[in-house]
């Protein structure tokens, strides 16, 4: 925990210097939803004035995963095997009922959602462990929503499309910018999305080389690089 916040601290200096320049850039949207930029991601994570709320938006970061199953993880700490989490289908944001016919020419519903394993590099570990460890419950989905965009608001950031996908979406994003298409059926299948399609949309985020620098401060060893 203690190498995250050295992390976060880094540029604490720069913060009030960085922030007309964070208000000044477009901001990046996909699919209604705010992506951040790292500094972005720094200016709300120091406005938040609980330690403890403060891992509960890394954990969300660091893992990709959706608010629920978040909360779901957090009743079922044992998913967590020291190196991945293992989701299991009850896991899952929701279970869709797909009908299919059975050789009785009877239909009947199958689950679309598999269980899936979470990736996580040493930073996600760190994490996770304190997220444990502290156990405090995830707030409810429009709390929540509403903590992160009075955070930004406080922060001098446009809160406009800043919603609870918005850790989820930027986590993808990062892993894309860091990854690029050589990995993108790990990230496809960490991130629990139905194709490897549904988030090559992401692969167009205007991240700028300075960004990018920055983002791997977070990403770094998600997974070994092809040589």
């Amino acid at each position: 925990m203690e190498k995250f916040n050295e992390t976060i601290k880094k540029e604490d200096k720069n913060l009030l210097n960085n922030l007309s320049f964070n208000k000044n850039k477009v901001p990046l949207i996909r699919e209604s939803t705010r992506i951040l930029r790292p500094m972005e991601y720094k200016l709300i994570y120091n406005s938040i004035p609980r330690k403890d709320y403060k891992t509960l938006l890394n954990a969300l970061l660091l893992t990709g995963m959706r608010y629920i199953e978040l909360q779901r993880f957090q009743s079922n700490p044992e998913w967590f095997d020291g190196d991945f989490i293992h989701l299991p289908v009850e896991a899952q944001r929701k279970v869709t009922k797909v009908r299919k016919k059975r050789k009785d020419g009877k239909e009947r519903a199958s689950r679309r959602h598999k269980a899936r394993v979470v990736i996580l590099n040493s930073l996600g570990k760190n994490v996770i462990s304190y997220f444990i460890d502290i156990n405090t419950p995830l707030p409810g989905y429009q709390s929540w929503k509403d903590d992160l965009r009075r955070w930004a608001k406080n922060a001098g950031l446009d809160p406009q499309k800043i919603n609870v996908k918005t850790t989820r979406k930027t986590w993808c994003s990062w892993l894309l910018a860091t990854y690029g298409t050589n990995r993108l059926t790990e990230i496809t299948l960490s991130m629990g999305h139905d194709s490897i399609t549904s988030i090559k949309h992401y692969l167009s985020v205007g991240f700028t080389d300075d960004d990018k620098s920055q983002i791997k401060e977070y990403t770094e060893g998600w997974i070994k690089k092809e040589e």
